[in-house]
């Protein structure tokens, strides 16, 4: 350990070291890889002028992680945004094998497990060191791939940046489903609302982006969805999830990761979102957080 220094989720560590420089308040966005391809914190940054960290991360990690990351990093007057593609789970790590190449022998990551995760964690153990071993063996670790599945295409905010012009996907029937919501992960999604409170920040929910073609269920069953899942959480929900519905030739190689163009829809849908959001506190844009001046790193 380690030996997956320059893999996907290895990015965590420049997404966590962005984090905990950035001293003014700042945009965190928490999820799964639908944030990795699908945002342009750049963009986002200017229009809004606050410094933007991507925390967008496998989602064979689980909800359950990805939730509890967030928090650790929130200081006053930071905005946290969850962009989840699901809201139902069984409150447990989806994946510890993944957990374990993320969390490898970086310490300072393990906070993030709680005691409930340690059982699954040891037993996944043996499989993930086997995997070290073999790479250790074969020279073949902490090596540099130049795929868009790998740290090196992450830029600074976050974002995953591999060249992305063309669809590379063709959607079928069945493979697009309206999400369903649990308490389990609505009443850990408010707990936390509760700690980012605590700690000065606010949290958010917007949406995340929705495959529009003709395998997509109807509008009405998504506002259905997305009208429980507002009376569910205890933070606000600032966007409508068929805001996102984008034609399927924004999107790349899954039904959540966006192409170039996609990733720009998306963008600017959600920094329109959030200055409406503003305005709705009657805060003036101009005012909110006073000037680029804010904006580090």
């Amino acid at each position: 350990m380690p030996q997956y220094r320059y893999g996907f989720n290895a990015a965590i560590l420049d997404k966590t070291k962005r984090a905990e420089e950035i001293s003014s308040p700042k945009i965190i966005l928490c999820g799964n890889s639908n944030l990795v391809f699908g945002i342009d914190s750049a963009e986002m940054e200017e229009k809004l002028g606050m410094p933007v960290v991507n925390m967008g991360l496998h989602a064979g990690l689980g909800n359950a992680f990805l939730d509890r990351i967030a928090p650790y990093y929130v200081k006053e007057g930071d905005l946290v945004i969850y962009c989840h593609t699901e809201y139902a789970d069984d409150d447990r790590i989806l994946n510890e094998q993944l957990a374990w190449i993320t969390l490898e022998n970086h310490f300072s990551l393990w906070k993030f497990l709680r005691p409930k995760d340690i059982p699954g964690m040891i037993k996944a153990y043996p499989t993930y060191l086997k995997g070290c071993i073999d790479l250790w063996l074969a020279g073949e670790g902490n090596q540099k791939t130049g795929e868009a599945y790998s740290r090196e295409y992450f830029n600074s905010y976050g974002d995953n940046v591999f060249p992305r012009r063309e669809q590379q996907m063709e959607f079928q029937e069945g493979q697009i489903q309206v999400p369903v919501i649990n308490d389990l992960c609505v009443d850990r999604m408010n707990r936390i609302e509760a700690q980012i409170r605590e700690k000065g920040g606010t949290m958010l929910v917007a949406a995340y982006p929705v495959v529009d073609c003709a395998y997509t269920p109807p509008r009405e069953e998504y506002d259905a969805f997305w009208n429980r899942l507002k009376e569910a959480l205890s933070c606000e929900v600032i966007s409508e999830i068929n805001d996102y519905r984008l034609d399927e030739t924004c999107f790349f190689d899954s039904a959540y990761h966006l192409n170039d163009r996609g990733v720009s829809l998306r963008t600017r849908q959600l920094i329109s979102d959030i200055q409406n959001w503003r305005r709705g506190k009657g805060k003036a844009e101009e005012d909110f957080y006073e000037s680029e001046n804010n904006v580090e790193g």
